[in-house]
């Protein structure tokens, strides 16, 4: 089912250039029933599907494997890790949060200096990056070294909850959520062949897409994403963004790209005629995959669905449960779409 395989794909680490643990699990699920299966230099992995029909539209469906963390970057001589982001992380929600270090999954605690120790101007202020470390527990910086090295990824440690009236709460359902339907869809006999990009390194910069969109050379690209959500208590109108149990987010521009507008009108119109709630996005904001497989080769018309997320690029994020079955839902139509060339 598509829940349990979020589940399963966001208890998995796979902060941007380690990937590995989240990509052998979507190849062990993809294979039987993939007819091509490669990973390239970079790490994406690449899923073909025979369809009913091949056409001449070539069909790339994407979503990025990858999540927001953390990375070593020195071990002080009291044992404590310093470390950089990676991805963009609002350094507010980091202090206090549980961590596993490295290929060992080291358990941690992101922490400062306390408050006691802080001066009434520091107090008014976020701590930067460089104020905050990673407790190991080690007792000095020998004592640290055995267990991590400077380089090892930091992925954040969130428990999985289904709570409230259909919501979950995890880490990485950004963008564990596209994977998931891919998978699902990667199950059902095809209306046209189609191939499946399960991409790396999004979040510091879409680089994985960059490479999967020149090989697989596609015509048109539906890319599945989640967006950032502000349906909060005090946020009033548009700044809301999007809001979680509304439907597929279906975004005419970003910050990276400006969806084709035949596909954006025909995702709509599907929406609306299969009683599929869907909104846009009142904010031209973000960015994702479209940006760089948009550029790819002479060009690539693009068109992406997000699920709304709030705290997104936290270590516990939100989302709502029938907004991921309406995705899937909504894929499915617009690949019968273009198999019948209504593109």
């Amino acid at each position: 089912m598509l829940m349990d395989t979020i589940k399963e794909l966001c208890a998995l680490d796979g902060v941007s250039g380690c990937e590995d643990a989240v990509r052998s699990y979507i190849k062990e699920k993809a294979t039987p029933y993939a007819d091509e299966i490669r990973v390239d230099a970079l790490g994406n992995l690449i899923v073909f599907k025979k369809g009913k029909k091949a056409t001449g539209n070539t069909l790339l469906l994407a979503a990025h494997m990858d999540e927001v963390g953390l990375i070593v970057r020195s071990i002080t001589e009291e044992g404590y890790l310093k470390f950089s982001c990676v991805g963009g992380i609002d350094r507010r929600v980091l202090l206090s949060k549980p961590v596993t270090v490295g290929p060992n999954r080291i358990p941690g605690l992101i922490g400062m200096k306390p408050i006691h120790l802080t001066t009434a101007e520091e107090r008014k202020s976020i701590p930067e990056i460089k104020e905050l470390c990673v407790d190991i527990g080690a007792k000095d910086k020998e004592s640290a070294e055995k267990l991590v090295s400077v380089g090892d990824y930091i992925a954040f440690s969130s428990d999985i909850v289904e709570f409230g009236e259909g919501f979950i709460k995890a880490k990485a359902i950004d963008d564990r959520a596209g994977c998931a339907v891919m998978l699902e869809l990667l199950k059902e006999d095809l209306p046209m062949d189609c191939t499946f990009a399960f991409t790396v390194q999004e979040e510091i910069g879409c680089k994985g897409a960059m490479g999967a969109a020149f090989s697989v050379a596609p015509s048109i690209a539906l890319i599945l994403e989640t967006t950032t959500a502000a349906d909060l208590a005090g946020v009033e109108g548009e700044k809301k963004v999007c809001c979680l149990g509304d439907g597929p987010v279906v975004p005419f521009m970003d910050n990276g790209s400006i969806a084709d507008r035949k596909l954006y009108e025909l995702t709509r119109t599907l929406a609306k005629e299969n009683n599929i709630p869907w909104q846009t996005k009142h904010m031209v904001a973000g960015g994702n995959d479209a940006r760089a497989i948009q550029r790819s080769r002479e060009g690539v018309r693009t068109v992406v669905m997000s699920a709304a997320v709030r705290y997104l690029h936290a270590p516990s994020t939100v989302a709502c449960v029938r907004d991921f079955e309406y995705i899937h839902k909504l894929s499915r139509l617009f690949i019968e779409a273009v198999a019948q060339k209504e593109v």
